[in-house]
């Protein structure tokens, strides 16, 4: 239990005490520098994620860096059990990315600014007209340069493989013709979702990076089941992580 206050205390100071960054931030948004401004806000969330994780003891294993392009934006894909995957998949991004989160994060004050300034979108899954508009804001990101993050279960589940992928959800890809790197996730739960009560306990964390898919490559009957592909490649990936132990 004190690892997790410790952890929600460190991040309460991080939020409050950096709000005077929005004067700046705004500035920047305001004279086109967004590019900076993501940057700067980005490389702050690495630091602020980082000492979140040591504070609950995460060991995070990182396996497939180097099939992340360089010199391109990409739609990293990944599975969903925890709320621990935000923080550790971001940190093992080589550097930041933004996020499709649920509509209800967007409500939290603080948390929202930090998250709108790394590029993170809110996403209504009860409307679907506002839900195709941030999936189009997600689209114009990633064709000006900045990668994005999607878990397209819709969810968290703790079930042994993760459910069906929404198709839709990878539409960002496809019309901002950017690789996709499938981004399979293990051990995340063991951190706080797998205990009792508000407890976070040590716990080792693997996350692997997929072959970037080339969308613009595959066939359009590829292209329509795009999210089986990468559910099946997660699936594997998970399988090797239990190997390694």
């Amino acid at each position: 239990m004190i690892r997790f206050f410790a952890d929600m205390i460190f991040l309460f100071f991080f939020l409050t005490l950096t709000a005077p960054m929005y004067l700046l931030f705004n500035h920047w948004d305001r004279t086109g520098q967004e590019e900076k401004r993501t940057q700067v806000a980005q490389r702050m969330v690495m630091w602020a994620f980082h000492h979140c994780l040591n504070i609950v003891g995460a060991d995070i294993i990182v396996d497939g860096k180097e099939n992340i392009p360089e010199d391109t934006a990409v739609l990293y894909v990944g599975n969903h059990s925890s709320y621990y995957d935000i923080l550790c998949s971001y940190y093992a991004t080589p550097h930041g990315t933004g996020f499709f989160a649920k509509q209800e994060m967007g409500k939290l004050p603080f948390l929202r600014h930090w998250m709108t300034y790394i590029n993170c979108l809110f996403l209504d899954r009860t409307n679907i007209r506002e839900g195709m508009k941030t999936i189009n804001r997600g689209t114009e990101y990633l064709k000006k340069g900045f990668s994005m993050t999607i878990f397209p279960e819709g969810t968290r589940r703790q079930d042994e493989d993760p459910h069906e992928f929404k198709e839709g959800s990878l539409r960002p890809a496809l019309k901002a013709n950017v690789p996709v790197i499938p981004m399979a996730i293990s051990g995340t739960a063991d951190i706080f979702e797998n205990n009792k009560g508000y407890v976070a306990k040590p716990a080792t964390v693997h996350i692997t990076f997929g072959e970037p898919i080339y969308v613009n490559q595959l066939e359009r009957s590829e292209q329509k089941h795009l999210g089986s592909k990468i559910r099946e490649e997660i699936i594997e990936m998970r399988k090797k992580h239990k190997t390694i132990g």
